[in-house]
C-alpha cells in the first residue's frame, strides 16, 4: 500500500494527493489515515509543499464526499422506501422506520457531518443519509468542508513533524484506527440486536 500511495505522489504530485483522497471518499477500506500521514512525510523529501497538499486532500475530501452525496440524492428516500415496501416484511422493516431515520438525522444532521467528517470510516459514509435526506448542499458543503480540512491538516502535518519516523507515526494511527473500527462494530453490532429484538417482539402492520 505504501509504495502504491508513493508511486502516486511521486508520479502525478499534488494532483496525486487529490486523486488518493477522493477515491479513499468513495470507496472508505481505503485507509485514509495513511495517505494523509504519508502525504505530510513526503513534504519533507520531495518538492511538495505542505499548505498545499492540505488544500489538495481537502480538495479531494470535499469533491468524494460530494459525489456520494449526489448519488444518494438521485436514488432518493422514496425510492429506498420503495425497497422497503416491497422486502420489508422480509428485513422487519417498514416505511415509518425509514420516516423516523430521516426525522433523527434532520434534527443532528450538522452536527453529524462535521463530527464524522474526522472519524475513521464514518467520514466517507455519512455522506449518504445526508443526500438521502436532502440536507441543504450549501450547509453540507460547509461542514464538510470544515470536518475535512481539520482531519486533514491534523494528520499531514503529523506526517511532516516526524519526518524520517513516519513508520512510527503510521503505527500509531494504524492502532488507533483499529480501535475505532472495532468500537464502530460493536456499536452497529448491538444496535442490531436490540433493534431486530425489539422488532421481533412488535406485531406487523397488517397489508
Amino acid at each position: 500500500m505504501e509504495q502504491w500511495i508513493t508511486q502516486i505522489m511521486t508520479d502525478f504530485g499534488y494532483f496525486g494527493v487529490f486523486f488518493l483522497i477522493m477515491i479513499e471518499n468513495l470507496f472508505p477500506p481505503i485507509p485514509s489515515e495513511l495517505i494523509l500521514t504519508f502525504g505530510g512525510f513526503m513534504t519533507t523529501v520531495s518538492p511538495l509543499n505542505l499548505v498545499m497538499v492540505i488544500i489538495m486532500a481537502t480538495f479531494g475530501s470535499v469533491v468524494g464526499a460530494i459525489l456520494l452525496y449526489s448519488i444518494s440524492l438521485y436514488f432518493g428516500k422514496e425510492r429506498i422506501k420503495g425497497f422497503v415496501r416491497k422486502y420489508g416484511r422480509i428485513l422487519r422493516l417498514k416505511e415509518s422506520d425509514i420516516d423516523k431515520a430521516e426525522r433523527s438525522f434532520l434534527k443532528y444532521g450538522g452536527r453529524t457531518v462535521f463530527v464524522c467528517r474526522m472519524v475513521p470510516l464514518v467520514r466517507s459514509l455519512i455522506s449518504i443519509p445526508a443526500g438521502m435526506t436532502r440536507m441543504p448542499f450549501l450547509k453540507f458543503l460547509t461542514l464538510t468542508t470544515l470536518g475535512s480540512l481539520i482531519w486533514n491538516t491534523v494528520l499531514i502535518s503529523i506526517g511532516a513533524l516526524l519526518g524520517e519516523s513516519f513508520s512510527k507515526a503510521a503505527t500509531v494511527v494504524d492502532q488507533f484506527s483499529m480501535i475505532v473500527y472495532l468500537v464502530i462494530g460493536a456499536g452497529i453490532l448491538i444496535g442490531a440486536i436490540l433493534f431486530f429484538k425489539k422488532r421481533a417482539g412488535a406485531p406487523l402492520d397488517d397489508e
